[in-house]
């Protein structure tokens, strides 16, 4: 994930197009992520700025993020100083990943200030810092850093902003061709590394292209390659690529080649929200369900010990028939027992070849009561072995549940985690928070919509709660329903009785892509009409049976799926 000094330049070249525009609202959604909502000739921007420590960026962002009810203390600092101002300059600390905007703003008094929001994007030591550049004073920063932890750099309100250190690498742009060549010694070998400690903000993907460009070449060639890159980077002459191979990568300079299938983008922005997008929102939904992922797996895990000493029991359940028969061949030959006896040998005649059985007696009781004591033991078991079936298939069915859940918050988006939250509190795996003084709010449920090469209309549950509505409510008795067979998913709806055979393969894919099985090929989907989907009393959320149906087998394809997506 190359966010490297390059396209450090190259969005920071892309958002000037937000100066002299107007904050008009700020958000902090998660404890790593900003959202400034930037007005500028008449249009809206979602400039988004991330510390996350694996996925640091700024980039302008069309996707919606879940705001917490109460902002966090830096989001109201920022609130206070750069709230309604206007963005003076966007711009990058030399080919460092250190952008600074300057926004000016007014005070309570109504007097001009200016303030510069320093965002750093290195990694785990990324940060977002608001400064009073007059006074070079933090005024407070997304995350402190006291002495205890760097004490050649403290981060926090009150104290000196002091930059990042130098690493002492040389600005690309100021090096022509032939001083680049002077600085690398094509003795010592390995030269892309050599490139990577000389040139200021250039990751190994853009050191291991050029060195691949001008391999064994001559100063010549070594000139030419780097005079063409440090041309595209000084004019921005940019490529927006993502490349999905074993590895997904991105980068915006035009020789770059990396392995995979390459998707090319307009801006870059839209590249990086791409890039970003399910990553970012992955690793939220993670942190948020942690806790919920733990107790369904520990559920599960439980369930799964009940089966196995269950299917114990069940074991010495088997050997009930075994003791009506000693009780019946005791019973036929009580006359050889007298009491004080331990054991007896007896003609089996249940057996075919007529041979002896020798029974274990109970010398304390009569040779009626040893009788009576076989007939117990297999009426206990019989009974046992009922009960036990009963608890075995009981487990079976939570397990299926179980890990139904475990497949939705393992695709869930934000906005799904809440409704799959409130379903484990109402079937009281979590303990519901009583509050007599608020009413609950009536949740609009929405399910995502997708659109067949036939135009035809497909909606998907991605939770029990949505798979309800729509299989419930939304489906008309002639809508055709589709599931992946024996396997945790979406139920999935077609809107037509009688869809072509394209559609039923894009829904079937949609379906496979929204379960258990997304990452398999030759999923099996079945599908029928909706009036033959029924949802037992007493089920669980979610659960329905079926018949008259038919199974198709796919291989969910995500880029086919992402093109009938209607509500991205």
């Amino acid at each position: 994930m190359p966010f490297d000094g390059i396209v450090t330049r190259a969005i920071t070249n892309e958002l000037t197009k937000l100066e002299g525009g107007r904050i008009q609202k700020i958000y902090q959604p998660t404890n790593s992520e900003l959202i400034l909502t930037v007005r500028n000739k008449g249009q809206n921007y979602s400039l988004l700025i991330s510390t996350h420590s694996s996925y640091a960026r700024v980039h302008l962002t069309d996707q919606k993020f879940t705001n917490p009810k109460e902002p966090p203390m830096f989001c109201m600092v920022l609130r206070k100083y750069l709230a309604a101002g206007f963005i003076e300059k966007i711009e990058q600390v030399e080919m460092e990943r250190i952008i600074h905007i300057t926004v000016r703003s007014k005070d309570e008094i109504g007097d001009e200030q200016n303030k510069t929001l320093i965002i750093e994007l290195m990694g785990k030591h990324s940060n977002a810092i608001l400064v009073d550049p007059e006074r070079e004073v933090i005024l407070d920063s997304l995350k402190h850093i006291s002495p205890a932890q760097n004490r050649h750099r403290t981060i926090l309100p009150g104290q000196t902003y002091i930059a990042p250190p130098d690493q002492g690498k040389v600005h690309p742009l100021l090096l022509d061709g032939a001083d680049f060549v002077k600085k690398l010694d094509f003795n010592q070998g390995k030269i892309e590394k050599q490139m990577m400690n000389l040139l200021m903000g250039c990751s190994p993907v853009v050191t291991n292209s050029l060195a691949k460009q001008a391999y064994l070449g001559s100063n010549e060639k070594y000139e030419a390659i780097y005079d063409q890159f440090k041309h595209q980077v000084e004019h921005h002459e940019y490529e927006p690529k993502i490349f999905k191979g074993n590895k997904e990568d991105f980068h915006v300079l035009q020789d770059i080649e990396l392995k995979g299938e390459v998707n090319s983008y307009d801006s870059i922005s839209r590249m990086l929200d791409a890039y970003y997008e399910g990553k970012a929102e992955r690793d939220r939904v993670k942190n948020q369900t942690h806790d919920l992922m733990r107790l369904l797996k520990n559920e599960k895990a439980k369930n799964e010990r009940k089966i196995k000493k269950q299917q114990s029991t069940l074991k010495k359940a088997d050997k009930a028939d075994d003791y009506q028969k000693y009780g019946e061949l005791l019973t036929a030959h009580l006359h050889l027992v007298k009491q004080g006896d331990e054991q007896v040998t007896v003609m089996d005649y249940y057996d075919p070849e007529q041979n002896e059985i020798t029974l274990e007696l109970n010398p304390n009781k009569t040779p009626s009561e040893n009788a009576q004591h076989y007939f117990k033991q297999y009426q206990k078991l019989k009974k046992s072995k009922e009960v036990v079936l009963v608890e075995i298939e009981k487990a079976k069915k939570e397990i299926d549940y179980l890990e139904r859940l475990i497949q939705q918050l393992e695709q869930a988006r934000e906005a799904d985690i809440e409704d799959i939250r409130e379903e484990l509190q109402e079937e009281g795996y979590i303990r519901q928070k009583q509050n007599k003084n608020k009413k609950k709010k009536q949740k609009w449920i929405t399910p995502d919509y997708y659109k067949s090469s036939d135009g035809i209309e497909i909606i998907v549950g991605r939770n029990n709660k949505q798979n309800e509505f729509v299989t419930n409510r939304m489906a008309n008795k002639e809508d055709i329903w589709l599931h992946t067979k024996d396997i945790p998913g979406s139920h999935v709806i077609i809107r037509s009785s009688d869809p072509s055979e394209e559609t039923i393969i894009e829904a079937a894919m949609i379906a496979a892509f929204y379960s258990k099985a997304k990452m398999s090929s030759s999923v099996p989907v079945d599908y029928t009409n909706i009036r033959h989907v029924r949802k037992p009393n007493g089920a669980k959320p979610g659960y329905v049976t079926y018949d008259n149906q038919q199974t198709v087998y796919v291989t969910p394809d995500e880029k086919v799926i992402d093109q009938l997506k209607v509500n991205a």
